[in-house]
Protein backbone atom coordinates (compact mmCIF):
# COMPACT_ATOMS: atom_id res chain seq x y z
CA UNK A 1 0.00 0.00 0.00
CA UNK A 2 1.09 3.83 -0.50
CA UNK A 3 1.12 6.08 2.51
CA UNK A 4 1.24 9.79 3.10
CA UNK A 5 5.40 10.57 3.03
CA UNK A 6 4.33 13.61 5.23
CA UNK A 7 2.30 11.95 8.06
CA UNK A 8 1.64 8.12 7.27
CA UNK A 9 -1.85 8.03 6.47
CA UNK A 10 -2.64 5.37 4.53
CA UNK A 11 -3.67 5.93 1.01
CA UNK A 12 -4.58 3.10 -0.79
CA UNK A 13 -5.67 -0.41 -0.60
CA UNK A 14 -3.14 -3.26 -0.24
CA UNK A 15 -2.42 -3.78 -4.16
CA UNK A 16 0.29 -5.10 -6.50
CA UNK A 17 2.54 -3.86 -9.09
CA UNK A 18 1.42 -4.38 -13.05
CA UNK A 19 3.12 -3.28 -15.92
CA UNK A 20 0.83 0.40 -17.44
CA UNK A 21 -1.19 -0.61 -19.78
CA UNK A 22 -0.15 1.00 -23.35
CA UNK A 23 -3.62 3.09 -23.65
CA UNK A 24 -2.80 4.90 -20.28
CA UNK A 25 -2.94 8.50 -22.17
CA UNK A 26 -5.08 7.61 -24.95
CA UNK A 27 -8.77 7.67 -24.65
CA UNK A 28 -11.45 8.75 -26.89
CA UNK A 29 -13.00 12.23 -27.33
CA UNK A 30 -15.57 13.54 -25.60
CA UNK A 31 -16.47 10.11 -24.07
CA UNK A 32 -16.74 9.21 -20.76
CA UNK A 33 -14.27 6.03 -19.69
CA UNK A 34 -14.35 3.50 -17.72
CA UNK A 35 -10.84 2.70 -14.78
CA UNK A 36 -7.81 2.43 -16.21
CA UNK A 37 -6.31 -0.01 -13.60
CA UNK A 38 -8.05 -3.20 -12.26
CA UNK A 39 -8.41 -3.20 -8.69
CA UNK A 40 -6.07 -4.14 -6.19
CA UNK A 41 -2.80 -2.97 -8.90
CA UNK A 42 -0.44 -0.15 -9.37
CA UNK A 43 1.86 1.02 -11.63
CA UNK A 44 4.12 3.33 -12.25
CA UNK A 45 4.99 5.69 -15.20
CA UNK A 46 8.78 6.28 -15.89
CA UNK A 47 8.07 9.01 -18.35
CA UNK A 48 7.39 12.93 -17.14
CA UNK A 49 3.69 13.49 -17.19
CA UNK A 50 1.71 16.31 -16.33
CA UNK A 51 2.66 20.23 -15.91
CA UNK A 52 4.22 21.99 -16.41
CA UNK A 53 4.19 21.62 -20.17
CA UNK A 54 6.42 23.76 -22.83
CA UNK A 55 5.84 24.25 -26.34
CA UNK A 56 8.40 22.52 -28.73
CA UNK A 57 9.51 25.38 -30.42
CA UNK A 58 10.56 26.84 -26.68
CA UNK A 59 13.08 23.18 -26.24
CA UNK A 60 15.74 22.34 -27.96
CA UNK A 61 16.37 19.05 -29.39
CA UNK A 62 19.11 17.59 -26.37
CA UNK A 63 16.42 19.14 -23.87
CA UNK A 64 13.16 17.45 -25.49
CA UNK A 65 15.39 14.09 -26.13
CA UNK A 66 16.48 14.34 -21.97
CA UNK A 67 12.77 14.15 -21.46
CA UNK A 68 12.38 11.37 -23.29
CA UNK A 69 10.73 13.26 -26.69
CA UNK A 70 13.14 12.73 -29.83
CA UNK A 71 10.74 14.20 -32.57
CA UNK A 72 8.54 17.29 -32.60
CA UNK A 73 5.12 17.72 -30.52
CA UNK A 74 2.79 20.25 -29.70
CA UNK A 75 4.15 19.88 -25.85
CA UNK A 76 6.58 18.65 -23.71
CA UNK A 77 6.01 17.79 -20.15
CA UNK A 78 8.12 18.51 -17.43
CA UNK A 79 6.15 17.11 -15.07
CA UNK A 80 6.98 14.60 -12.10
CA UNK A 81 8.89 10.60 -13.47
CA UNK A 82 7.49 7.54 -11.80
CA UNK A 83 4.10 8.44 -11.02
CA UNK A 84 1.77 6.17 -9.84
CA UNK A 85 -1.62 5.09 -10.96
CA UNK A 86 -4.55 3.76 -8.84
CA UNK A 87 -7.74 2.85 -9.76
CA UNK A 88 -10.26 5.56 -8.12
CA UNK A 89 -11.64 2.77 -5.79
CA UNK A 90 -8.47 1.85 -4.45
CA UNK A 91 -7.55 5.47 -3.15
CA UNK A 92 -8.57 6.58 0.73
CA UNK A 93 -8.13 9.15 3.11
CA UNK A 94 -8.58 11.70 0.94
CA UNK A 95 -9.98 15.17 -0.07
CA UNK A 96 -10.33 17.77 -2.66
CA UNK A 97 -8.40 20.71 -2.92
CA UNK A 98 -11.06 22.67 -4.49
CA UNK A 99 -9.08 25.83 -6.47
CA UNK A 100 -7.27 22.34 -8.55
CA UNK A 101 -10.53 21.05 -9.49
CA UNK A 102 -10.68 22.01 -13.41
CA UNK A 103 -11.60 20.15 -16.33
CA UNK A 104 -13.17 20.21 -20.06
CA UNK A 105 -16.76 19.74 -19.03
CA UNK A 106 -17.61 16.30 -17.66
CA UNK A 107 -15.11 15.91 -14.96
CA UNK A 108 -11.36 16.70 -13.84
CA UNK A 109 -8.56 16.86 -15.40
CA UNK A 110 -5.45 17.48 -13.29
CA UNK A 111 -4.50 20.65 -15.92
CA UNK A 112 -3.46 22.39 -12.11
CA UNK A 113 -1.38 19.51 -10.56
CA UNK A 114 -2.30 17.70 -7.77
CA UNK A 115 -6.29 18.17 -6.44
CA UNK A 116 -6.24 16.06 -3.96
CA UNK A 117 -4.72 16.15 -0.62
CA UNK A 118 -3.87 13.87 2.28
CA UNK A 119 -7.18 14.22 4.65
CA UNK A 120 -4.90 14.42 7.32
CA UNK A 121 -2.00 16.58 7.26
CA UNK A 122 -3.48 17.72 4.05
CA UNK A 123 -0.16 17.57 1.42
CA UNK A 124 -0.87 17.94 -1.72
CA UNK A 125 -0.51 14.34 -2.64
CA UNK A 126 -2.48 13.02 -5.83
CA UNK A 127 -4.64 13.88 -8.78
CA UNK A 128 -7.98 12.56 -9.82
CA UNK A 129 -8.54 12.53 -13.55
CA UNK A 130 -12.02 11.55 -15.02
CA UNK A 131 -13.00 13.73 -17.34
CA UNK A 132 -13.87 13.19 -21.15
CA UNK A 133 -11.47 10.77 -22.81
CA UNK A 134 -9.52 10.08 -19.67
CA UNK A 135 -9.29 6.73 -18.18
CA UNK A 136 -10.80 7.45 -14.69
CA UNK A 137 -7.28 6.82 -12.40
CA UNK A 138 -6.00 8.53 -9.64
CA UNK A 139 -1.92 9.59 -9.73
CA UNK A 140 -0.01 9.65 -6.79
CA UNK A 141 2.95 12.20 -6.62
CA UNK A 142 6.35 10.04 -6.19
CA UNK A 143 7.65 12.73 -3.28
CA UNK A 144 4.45 12.65 -1.48
CA UNK A 145 4.09 8.88 -0.96
CA UNK A 146 5.93 6.34 0.59
CA UNK A 147 5.55 2.49 -0.23
CA UNK A 148 4.55 0.39 2.59
CA UNK A 149 4.04 -3.38 3.13
CA UNK A 150 0.30 -4.01 4.30
CA UNK A 151 1.05 -7.11 6.19
CA UNK A 152 -1.05 -9.10 3.98
CA UNK A 153 0.43 -12.25 2.01
CA UNK A 154 0.60 -11.18 -1.37
CA UNK A 155 -0.65 -13.30 -4.53
CA UNK A 156 1.57 -14.51 -7.47
CA UNK A 157 2.63 -11.70 -9.58
CA UNK A 158 0.97 -12.12 -13.52
CA UNK A 159 3.15 -13.84 -16.07
CA UNK A 160 2.92 -15.72 -19.28
CA UNK A 161 0.54 -17.90 -18.42
CA UNK A 162 -2.00 -14.95 -17.54
CA UNK A 163 -1.69 -14.10 -20.85
CA UNK A 164 -2.70 -17.88 -22.82
CA UNK A 165 -6.04 -17.47 -19.69
CA UNK A 166 -9.22 -17.02 -22.49
CA UNK A 167 -10.27 -14.15 -19.80
CA UNK A 168 -7.20 -12.16 -20.68
CA UNK A 169 -8.46 -11.47 -23.99
CA UNK A 170 -9.58 -8.50 -24.59
CA UNK A 171 -12.54 -8.45 -28.18
CA UNK A 172 -12.23 -5.38 -30.64
CA UNK A 173 -15.38 -4.27 -30.05
CA UNK A 174 -17.32 -2.24 -27.70
CA UNK A 175 -20.96 -3.85 -26.55
CA UNK A 176 -22.24 -0.65 -28.86
CA UNK A 177 -20.53 -1.91 -31.78
CA UNK A 178 -17.52 0.19 -32.22
CA UNK A 179 -14.20 -0.21 -32.12
CA UNK A 180 -12.55 -0.86 -28.77
CA UNK A 181 -10.91 2.64 -27.24
CA UNK A 182 -8.40 0.05 -26.03
CA UNK A 183 -7.66 -1.46 -29.27
CA UNK A 184 -7.22 2.01 -31.19
CA UNK A 185 -4.83 2.99 -28.74
CA UNK A 186 -2.65 -0.50 -28.99
CA UNK A 187 -2.87 -0.51 -32.46
CA UNK A 188 -1.24 3.16 -32.40
CA UNK A 189 1.57 2.31 -30.27
CA UNK A 190 2.35 -1.27 -32.16
CA UNK A 191 2.54 0.65 -35.33
CA UNK A 192 5.30 2.88 -33.67
CA UNK A 193 7.09 0.73 -33.03
CA UNK A 194 6.72 -1.42 -36.43
CA UNK A 195 7.35 1.85 -38.34
CA UNK A 196 10.41 2.10 -36.44
CA UNK A 197 11.67 -1.60 -36.41
CA UNK A 198 11.32 -1.96 -40.10
CA UNK A 199 12.69 2.26 -40.69
CA UNK A 200 9.14 2.65 -42.98
CA UNK A 201 9.56 0.09 -45.29
CA UNK A 202 6.53 -1.98 -46.71
CA UNK A 203 5.59 -5.37 -45.10
CA UNK A 204 3.15 -8.40 -45.66
CA UNK A 205 1.45 -9.51 -42.24
CA UNK A 206 0.17 -13.19 -41.71
CA UNK A 207 -2.88 -14.47 -43.08
CA UNK A 208 -5.92 -14.66 -40.80
CA UNK A 209 -6.83 -12.15 -37.61
CA UNK A 210 -4.06 -10.00 -38.32
CA UNK A 211 -4.59 -9.06 -41.47
CA UNK A 212 -8.36 -9.21 -41.32
CA UNK A 213 -8.12 -6.46 -38.50
CA UNK A 214 -4.60 -4.66 -38.80
CA UNK A 215 -4.25 -4.10 -42.50
CA UNK A 216 -6.04 -1.27 -42.99
CA UNK A 217 -4.47 0.64 -40.66
CA UNK A 218 -0.61 -1.04 -41.56
CA UNK A 219 -1.52 0.58 -44.66
CA UNK A 220 -2.12 4.24 -43.77
CA UNK A 221 1.44 3.78 -41.75
CA UNK A 222 3.60 2.06 -44.18
CA UNK A 223 4.16 2.18 -48.00
CA UNK A 224 3.38 -0.53 -50.34
CA UNK A 225 6.32 -1.62 -52.98
CA UNK A 226 9.12 -3.97 -54.00
CA UNK A 227 11.01 -6.44 -51.01
CA UNK A 228 8.64 -5.72 -48.12
CA UNK A 229 9.53 -7.45 -44.45
CA UNK A 230 7.65 -9.99 -43.38
CA UNK A 231 5.35 -10.27 -40.36
CA UNK A 232 4.88 -12.72 -37.94
CA UNK A 233 2.24 -13.46 -34.82
CA UNK A 234 4.17 -15.27 -31.84
CA UNK A 235 4.21 -15.68 -28.03
CA UNK A 236 3.50 -18.30 -25.16
CA UNK A 237 1.72 -21.53 -26.80
CA UNK A 238 2.48 -20.25 -30.21
CA UNK A 239 5.47 -21.52 -32.24
CA UNK A 240 7.55 -19.31 -34.42
CA UNK A 241 6.58 -19.31 -37.82
CA UNK A 242 9.29 -21.06 -39.74
CA UNK A 243 10.64 -19.66 -41.91
CA UNK A 244 11.51 -17.02 -39.31
CA UNK A 245 9.56 -13.83 -40.00
CA UNK A 246 11.69 -10.63 -40.61
CA UNK A 247 9.53 -9.36 -37.68
CA UNK A 248 7.43 -10.85 -34.85
CA UNK A 249 4.17 -9.14 -32.75
CA UNK A 250 4.56 -10.25 -29.61
CA UNK A 251 2.83 -9.83 -26.28
CA UNK A 252 3.96 -7.24 -23.21
CA UNK A 253 5.19 -9.28 -19.80
CA UNK A 254 1.73 -8.36 -18.02
CA UNK A 255 3.88 -7.57 -15.04
CA UNK A 256 7.01 -5.94 -16.48
CA UNK A 257 5.73 -4.57 -19.81
CA UNK A 258 8.93 -6.29 -21.92
CA UNK A 259 7.99 -8.32 -24.88
CA UNK A 260 8.14 -11.76 -24.99
CA UNK A 261 11.21 -13.03 -27.12
CA UNK A 262 11.64 -16.76 -28.18
CA UNK A 263 14.59 -18.40 -26.44
CA UNK A 264 18.07 -17.45 -27.64
CA UNK A 265 16.00 -15.42 -30.33
CA UNK A 266 17.60 -11.83 -30.36
CA UNK A 267 15.90 -10.88 -34.05
CA UNK A 268 13.51 -7.72 -34.14
CA UNK A 269 10.18 -8.03 -32.33
CA UNK A 270 7.85 -5.53 -32.03
CA UNK A 271 5.53 -5.63 -28.46
CA UNK A 272 1.82 -5.52 -28.27
CA UNK A 273 -0.27 -5.43 -26.19
CA UNK A 274 -1.52 -8.63 -24.15
CA UNK A 275 -4.98 -8.42 -24.18
CA UNK A 276 -5.05 -7.79 -27.77
CA UNK A 277 -2.33 -10.10 -28.62
CA UNK A 278 -4.07 -12.93 -26.96
CA UNK A 279 -7.39 -12.38 -28.79
CA UNK A 280 -5.45 -12.06 -32.25
CA UNK A 281 -3.57 -15.57 -31.17
CA UNK A 282 -7.05 -17.05 -30.40
CA UNK A 283 -10.30 -14.59 -31.85
CA UNK A 284 -12.74 -17.62 -31.30
CA UNK A 285 -16.25 -16.09 -29.54
CA UNK A 286 -16.60 -17.49 -26.71
CA UNK A 287 -20.93 -17.74 -25.47
CA UNK A 288 -21.57 -15.81 -21.96
CA UNK A 289 -23.95 -18.34 -21.59
CA UNK A 290 -23.72 -21.73 -19.49
CA UNK A 291 -24.23 -24.69 -20.86
CA UNK A 292 -24.76 -28.55 -20.45
CA UNK A 293 -24.82 -31.02 -22.75
CA UNK A 294 -24.53 -30.92 -26.89
CA UNK A 295 -27.36 -29.59 -29.24
CA UNK A 296 -28.99 -32.58 -31.68
CA UNK A 297 -27.23 -32.51 -35.00
CA UNK A 298 -28.77 -30.19 -37.52
CA UNK A 299 -30.16 -27.86 -34.13
CA UNK A 300 -28.86 -23.88 -34.64
CA UNK A 301 -28.32 -21.94 -30.89
CA UNK A 302 -30.19 -18.90 -31.91
CA UNK A 303 -29.77 -17.07 -27.85
CA UNK A 304 -26.32 -16.33 -29.06
CA UNK A 305 -26.22 -13.43 -31.57
CA UNK A 306 -22.71 -12.26 -32.74
CA UNK A 307 -21.60 -8.89 -31.65
CA UNK A 308 -22.22 -5.92 -33.80
CA UNK A 309 -19.21 -5.19 -36.32
CA UNK A 310 -18.25 -1.83 -36.88
CA UNK A 311 -18.88 -0.64 -40.71
CA UNK A 312 -15.30 0.80 -41.17
CA UNK A 313 -12.20 -0.08 -40.89
CA UNK A 314 -10.36 -0.80 -37.52
CA UNK A 315 -7.72 2.78 -37.40
CA UNK A 316 -5.07 3.67 -34.79
CA UNK A 317 -5.44 6.14 -31.90
CA UNK A 318 -3.52 9.11 -33.52
CA UNK A 319 -2.06 10.60 -30.20
CA UNK A 320 -1.33 7.05 -29.78
CA UNK A 321 0.73 6.67 -32.66
CA UNK A 322 2.56 9.85 -32.93
CA UNK A 323 3.30 10.44 -29.48
CA UNK A 324 4.89 6.47 -29.20
CA UNK A 325 7.04 7.27 -32.34
CA UNK A 326 8.26 10.37 -30.75
CA UNK A 327 8.85 8.51 -27.74
CA UNK A 328 11.47 5.93 -29.43
CA UNK A 329 14.78 7.36 -29.70
CA UNK A 330 15.43 5.46 -33.52
CA UNK A 331 12.37 7.73 -34.87
CA UNK A 332 15.27 10.72 -35.06
CA UNK A 333 17.34 8.58 -37.30
CA UNK A 334 13.73 7.91 -39.04
CA UNK A 335 12.84 11.49 -39.16
CA UNK A 336 16.42 12.08 -40.35
CA UNK A 337 16.40 9.19 -43.21
CA UNK A 338 12.99 10.73 -44.66
CA UNK A 339 13.50 13.99 -44.69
Amino acid sequence: MFVCAGCGTELTAPMSGVALPVHTHFGGWEELHPPLMEPGTYAVEARPTGPPWRLWEDVDEETAARQGVYTPVYRVSFGARDRIVVTPGDSRSMTWIPERCEGYCRGVDGRDGPNLACGTCGRAVATRMDDCGLWQAVWLEPDAVVRRPSGLPAGPPPGWRDVERAEHRVPPHEADGSWSRRWEAALGVMLAHLVVATMGRPVTLPPGPVTELLSHAVGRCLPTGPAPRSVGLAGPGIAVPRPRPDVLLVPRHPLTGAPWRPPGDECVVVPLDSGVWAYLSDPDDISPIPATGVLPEGVLRDDYPLPPRPGYPLLPHRHAFELTLAGLPAARELRLRMS
